[in-house]
């Protein structure tokens, strides 16, 4: 599948692991979420590799990467039916955390516990845990492409879908793509606020 804007689309292997941490890192750098969690600006690029890396190995495990032929735009899914990290990746976040952030690790923890409690149970779906352009090829469609595509392929399973918006400028572009806002929080020690959006099956 795919259109004129961009760049065939492919599901990513372990061999793209490094450049989808790049394109994930780097479109992240600023946003309003995850640069309040790494508050450190001199910092956050090396954390970045750490971070990423370890949410793009668990989703190849369950074939949720996908991206534009040199990566230069990545969506992460995760599938009906799976979870985002097995109990050994679960086990392995806190100490990872504790190495990245130290004494921030609780508010991480705590982060993750509002993700988690605003995510809708009721009925299986899509779940965009994360979707990126790299800086370098913004303004070229890639990205918008992508998901686009990603999302016929969804309905042709007759799936709905589901995200939290880190950033509020992204708002309008998932509403162009059928999502509607389903609810918001705050996260902890007066961080800022995460959108969810849902997207009803086709």
């Amino acid at each position: 599948m795919g259109d004129a804007t961009h760049t065939s689309e492919r599901s990513a292997t372990p061999f793209d692991t490094d450049r989808v941490t790049e394109t994930i890192s780097m479109a992240f750098h600023d946003d309003p979420v995850w640069g309040w969690a790494f508050d450190d600006a001199g910092r956050r690029r090396q954390q970045y590799a750490v971070w990423w890396r370890f949410f793009v190995q668990a989703a190849l495990r369950n074939g949720g990467v996908w991206v534009t032929s040199d990566c230069e735009a990545a969506t992460v899914w995760i599938p009906p039916g799976c979870d985002e990290l097995s109990a050994e990746e679960e086990a392995r976040l806190e100490p990872m955390l504790r190495e990245l952030v130290g004494s921030r690790t609780g508010v991480f923890l705590e982060s993750f516990e509002r993700f988690e409690a605003a995510h809708p149970r009721n009925e299986p779906h899509y779940y965009l845990s994360l979707f990126a352009t790299h800086d370098a090829h913004r303004g070229r469609g890639l990205g918008v492409g992508l998901l686009a595509d990603n999302l016929r392929r969804i309905d042709g399973e007759h799936m709905p879908a589901y995200l939290e918006s880190t950033n509020p400028a992204n708002l309008e572009r998932y509403e162009r793509h059928g999502f509607v806002r389903h609810g918001s929080f705050d996260l902890p020690a007066d961080g800022p606020v995460v959108t969810t959006m849902w997207r009803d099956a086709r």
